[in-house]
């Protein structure tokens, strides 16, 4: 039987804040929850897949935006499952993709598009940037202090939007993170990645080294934020949640992160159990 909160708005709330997801999220997911409840007009305990249905078939008729539907979508299924505990799917087909799509390589490109960078300096970045989600930006303006090497994680300072941040480190990455350090023998205020000239990297030499690696791979369209796309993108064919994307990203909203599920190869959107780690 589904449990009835007496005050749904801070049942949501207080679900939301235990997932930690952020202050808009959680007004988003209640502006979301209040026009469903206030269209079907129904109590808490009659609501379910049908009332779903037809009030978001109500939002795309009226030419809502793929992106928009989705994020009720997401709302919706929160309460309905969440909150109210109803053991139930909603499977909406007709909710659209956004018409542009962010270009993603797969795994195996991503491999061939590093296997075309030479310089180790070069590929460490790059590697970096995709590992991490990281921005081209963020890339260049990291300091050796911003980083926990033992621990597997490192800080974006001041990021897009005056944020911080943190992201996390590949094994492998973090090694040859440290192997540069020593090398250089740089200190905490010391940009990680610097020039021959000992100048931090600019914005474009970055796309220059993914610009030329791409063409010797032969891959079209792409871009050093197509990394960061691909980041996301995997993470989601691994299981991981929308929130957790939306984390390291350091996406506002989570509708922002909602395009990474369209992305994502169908068949490997899942959570593994966790009996699979015993």
């Amino acid at each position: 039987m589904a449990y009835i909160p007496i005050n749904i708005d801070e049942a949501v709330k207080r679900e939301c804040e235990r997932r930690r997801y952020s202050p808009r999220t959680i007004e988003t997911y209640l502006s979301c929850i209040r026009k469903f409840l206030e269209y079907s007009g129904k109590g808490l305990d009659k609501i379910g897949k049908k009332e779903a249905r037809e009030f978001l078939e109500h939002l795309s008729e009226r030419k809502l935006a793929g992106s928009s539907l989705n994020v009720y979508h997401m709302a919706i299924r929160f309460l309905l499952e969440d909150i109210l505990h109803k053991k139930m799917k909603l499977n909406i087909k007709y909710s659209r993709v956004p018409e542009k799509l962010p270009r993603v390589l797969t795994k195996e490109e991503v491999k061939k598009l590093l296997g075309k960078i030479e310089n180790w300096k070069h590929k460490l970045m790059i590697e970096l940037m995709y590992s991490a989600g990281l921005r081209v930006s963020e890339v260049i303006n990291l300091k050796v202090g911003e980083l926990e090497l033992e621990k597997n994680y490192g800080f974006v300072r001041q990021g897009k939007g005056n944020k911080d941040r943190m992201f996390i480190l590949a094994n492998i990455v973090g090694e040859k993170m440290k192997n540069l350090i020593e090398l250089e023998r740089l200190a905490k205020d010391n940009f990680l990645f610097r020039t021959n000239k000992n100048e931090k990297y600019s914005d474009r030499s970055l796309q220059q080294i993914v610009k030329r690696a791409s063409d010797l791979a032969d891959l079209k369209g792409v871009h050093c934020h197509t990394l960061r796309h691909s980041f996301a993108t995997h993470l989601i064919e691994n299981g991981y949640s929308v929130a957790d994307v939306q984390t390291l990203l350091g996406h506002k909203s989570p509708e922002t992160t909602f395009v990474y599920l369209h992305t994502a190869t169908p068949n490997m959107i899942k959570v593994k159990s966790p009996f699979e780690s015993l």
